[in-house]
């Protein structure tokens, strides 16, 4: 990563009290970026952002995507050059409960930041985070690329799909690739595979539902053992996300437009592959079996084509799957020992950062 270009960069992020956005705070902060983070409290308890004590770094403000009034001072208190919108409600199960809620924050979310930045000035690079699960999936074998179209069987890809249907439309409409000089704004959304890593808490998400169980001495019990999903560990899309930024902040027109960020081939692997692993790796006997009730529709199959990622951002994923089961296991254990697991994230980002690619 090119520290010198992040080194007092002002980097104004959504949602960055979730399991990513706290990641992306330590990374960035470990460049000399200067960072405000603008979310909710954190959603868990523990979090990866009060483990590390993350608002002690950077300058942490309580807000709503939804009040674009307080979105629209916060933002010219902190008058970013960079943007990265991170805020969602980011869960299936929870869309199935609330959907309104879900269209509120990931649909209008949206439109109150890009409304916001739109009446900011300063402004020179801005990424939506979205998802894979923003295609429509037609459960096929090969990866799903950009121009690819959008869908979302529940409320909560459909209103990422939805999220990325009214980026491109701000693009097209207040920041033209074609006006750029006009506005100097680039405008792009980058959609990440099934991430994990060491501290995620969200509910209902496979890894910490596995975490649990081991920290507990308990059975896993797993869904869908033969869901295929594109996983990777937290670091590569961030990689993804910090290089497209970099990208669009010199060279705006080229860049502004969406971006997948996803595994290799050979790391899209079932949920009882991932299972299975992560017990092998923690021994003391852990075990899973598969719950076999009724659960709400999940997609079966889903896989990324990162291509262009890969030729014009010259980003690939540098950890193998087996690797991010194995930094889940040694973050996990540090949080099991009381260790410092401030230093355990940033021991990993500068392991990834000096890694081939």
């Amino acid at each position: 990563m090119n520290q010198e270009f992040w080194e007092k960069k002002r980097v104004f992020i959504t949602g960055h009290t979730g399991f990513k956005g706290s990641w992306l705070c330590l990374w960035l902060n470990s460049l000399g970026a200067e960072v405000t983070g603008y979310a909710l409290e954190p959603p868990t308890e523990p979090s990866l952002f009060n483990l590390c004590k993350i608002d002690k770094f950077i300058k942490s403000v309580n807000g709503d995507v939804r009040d674009l009034v307080f979105l629209q001072k916060t933002i010219n208190t902190a008058k970013p050059e960079i943007f990265i919108h991170m805020a969602a409600q980011p869960l299936v199960r929870d869309s199935y409960i609330k959907p309104v809620e879900t269209y509120e924050i990931n649909v209008m979310g949206t439109v109150n930041v890009l409304e916001a930045v739109r009446n900011t000035t300063g402004v020179k690079a801005f990424v939506n985070v979205t998802t894979d699960k923003c295609y429509e999936n037609k459960e096929w074998l090969w990866g799903y690329r950009e121009n690819e179209p959008f869908g979302g069987y529940d409320p909560y890809s459909n209103s990422k799909a939805c999220s990325e249907l009214v980026t491109a439309a701000y693009r097209n409409s207040f920041f033209n690739p074609k006006d750029y000089e006009k506005h100097n704004l680039a405008v792009a959304s980058a959609r990440a595979g099934n991430v994990i890593g060491g501290g995620d808490w969200g509910k209902d998400r496979l890894i910490t539902d596995c975490i649990v169980a081991l920290l507990q001495g308990k059975k896993i019990r797993i869904r869908n053992p033969n869901a295929i999903r594109p996983w990777q560990y937290v670091l590569e899309p961030l990689c993804g996300y910090l290089n497209l930024v970099e990208k669009l902040y010199y060279k705006g027109p080229e860049f502004s437009e969406g971006w997948n960020f996803g595994p290799n081939d050979k790391d899209a692997r079932t949920v009882q592959w991932i299972v299975e692993r992560l017990c092998q790796r923690w021994g003391d006997g852990a075990e899973y079996q598969i719950d076999h009730s009724e659960h709400p529709h999940e997609a079966n199959y889903l896989k990324l084509d990162c291509s262009k990622a890969k030729t014009k951002l010259n980003w690939s994923p540098r950890w193998s799957l087996d690797k991010a089961i194995d930094r889940i296991i040694e973050w996990t254990q540090a949080y099991q020992d009381n260790a410092n697991v401030r230093d355990i994230c940033l021991n990993q980002i500068k392991e990834y950062s000096s890694a081939d690619n």
